[in-house]
């Protein structure tokens, strides 16, 4: 339950002594969460009995377990559950932004690792890609379209039941992608284990965590996220550069056969576009 969520619905339903306390849990979550019973009541103006109805109000069995549920969404953070109206950042800083974490990330992964990611990428029958969520389901796709143009087989899958199918699918000399920017995704995690089970090699795009603990070549990165929350996450960006580096080094290793294959995609494409030498290749 988003016992947060639960408190704004039914504030308007709950007797004027349950308001009271509605009122000072919202104000400040994180203080509720933590708060004796006993100052609660005093912060409120109101007596036990009422906090005790309102636990009773939201489904918790008791205080105790609505204690609970505010220190769980008291973990989200502060910068979610405040209700101060937030300044809107100008155009620059989001630019800043992208340039920032870029500056964080560059170097974190070496010539050492991009060699023997691109070495068993270059090396396989077929790469499997496995992305999930908003970010990682648009890379995902992202890898595949820079991996297919340099005549490598690839797909890319960011449903769980079809990354555990297609992962129990692998031979010995398939290689699975793995990306993630948090570096804790559950179902990657699981199709990752599956795939290892028969064989293939791994390669994951992500921070320090289980998914990175999985791999056999980890390529890192690092994600920053600031206080402002109403920006998309700029960290998308490290991992798009990731993936980047990571395609050209592929591409450089085939050189001949990337050159052909990216001369009938440019080829056919300025036929389409009727346009000129320089336009992107494809995006």
């Amino acid at each position: 339950m988003d016992i947060v969520s639960a408190i704004k619905e039914r504030l308007s339903h709950l007797r004027p002594s349950e308001q009271k306390v509605a009122k000072v849990i919202l104000s400040d979550v994180s203080y509720a969460a933590s708060a004796s019973i006993n100052e609660l009541a005093d912060k409120a103006g109101t007596s036990h009995t009422s906090i005790t109805r309102l636990a009773k109000a939201l489904e918790c069995k008791n205080v105790r377990e609505l204690k609970l549920k505010l220190a769980q969404s008291a973990a989200v953070g502060e910068r979610f559950n405040s209700t101060k109206q937030v300044e809107k950042k100008d155009i620059p800083a989001i630019y800043q932004a992208i340039h920032d974490i870029l500056e964080i990330n560059a170097g974190l992964i070496t010539d050492e690792t991009i060699q023997q990611a691109s070495n068993v990428i270059n090396a396989a029958g077929h790469t499997l890609i496995f992305g999930v969520g908003g970010g990682s389901t648009v890379m995902a796709q992202e890898c595949h379209y820079r991996l297919f143009r340099l005549d490598l087989r690839s797909n890319a899958y960011s449903d769980p039941m079809l990354m555990r199918m297609t992962a129990a699918t692998v031979d010995t000399d398939d290689v699975v992608i793995c990306l993630s920017l948090g570096g804790v995704s559950p179902d990657v995690q699981v199709a990752a284990k599956i795939a290892k089970e028969y064989g293939a090699h791994v390669v994951a795009i992500c921070p320090e965590g289980p998914l990175a603990d999985l791999a056999d070549v980890h390529l890192s990165i690092e994600t920053h996220e600031t206080d402002y929350i109403f920006k998309p996450s700029a960290s998308r960006y490290v991992m798009l550069a990731a993936i980047d580096i990571l395609a050209s080094e592929l591409a450089i290793k085939n050189q001949r056969k990337s050159r052909e294959k990216l001369r009938r995609l440019k080829v056919h494409l300025d036929e389409h576009r009727d346009s000129s030498d320089r336009l992107p290749l494809g995006d």
